[in-house]
């Protein structure tokens, strides 16, 4: 047979066929005097079977394994039942995250109306949304900090986000907050050595939670650089501000 005579029997393309070859999952045959490559039937029966175990998902490795010359085209015994029983348990998984991911949709397409916050836990959402922003520039700005950590994390993480920022949510606690944020956006023309920054950002660290505060990394390894490229729109004096704030809460953790 040619290789398209090959390829048309087993149902592959001769692009598939050569693929094969390149990858050494099929032997190269011997060829005729005018250079054409002649196959026999059991290239025919190799090529279906690597057909066949590809289709099932067996890695590159797992499928010279399979069809190794030291152990047959048939390649029978406990190894192979083994990698079938592994793509088995990986498959599974793969089919548990399909489901999750697909009951998520689901529920997503179920509310009457979609916004950017859907994507996230309702309580993260109903939390975020009773903290607000107090009408504050910079509580806008936080605002944004919060919802990226939380847009960020998976289901698990955002409900504990939300179990930690809840409290943050109570009437004295919440006007607090905002009465902070207000300060803040008093400092946006103020340099970073404003008299102002160092007291905001004592009291500032204090009105976050201790549970909240074991959040922010610390050690040598957990440097704030990444403060610089978020605070960009922000006076040297409300950055500092931040960048003290981070630090304390650091020390806490």
């Amino acid at each position: 047979m040619r290789i398209g005579e090959l390829a048309a029997l087993v149902g592959v393309s001769t692009r598939t066929v050569r693929y094969y070859h390149h990858l050494g999952l099929l032997p190269e045959p011997e060829r005729l005097p005018n250079g054409y490559r002649e196959y026999r039937m059991r290239d025919a029966v190799r090529l279906a079977r690597v057909r066949h175990l590809a289709g099932l998902g067996l890695s590159l490795e797992e499928l010279r394994d399979a069809l190794s010359g030291d152990r047959g085209a048939d390649f029978r015994g406990a190894d192979f039942r083994e990698a079938l029983r592994e793509l088995d348990d990986d498959l599974a998984r793969q089919q548990e995250a399909i489901a999750a991911r697909r009951a998520r949709l689901a529920a997503l397409l179920a509310q009457p109306e979609l916004s950017p916050d859907s994507m996230m836990s309702p309580d993260a959402a109903d939390v975020l949304r009773d903290l607000g922003s107090g009408g504050s520039v910079f509580g806008a700005f936080d605002h944004e900090l919060l919802t990226l950590a939380t847009v960020l994390s998976d289901e698990e993480g955002q409900a504990n986000l939300a179990e930690l920022m809840r409290p943050m949510t109570e009437p004295g606690k919440l006007d607090a907050g905002h009465a902070l944020y207000r300060r803040l956006d008093e400092l946006a023309d103020a340099e970073a050595g404003d008299e102002r920054v160092g007291p905001l950002a004592e009291e500032m660290a204090a009105h976050v939670p201790d549970e909240l505060a074991e959040m922010v990394p610390s050690g040598p390894a957990a440097d704030l650089s990444w403060m610089e490229a978020m605070t960009g729109e922000l006076s040297p004096a409300q950055a500092e501000v931040l960048r003290l704030v981070f630090t304390k809460l650091k020390e806490r953790a």
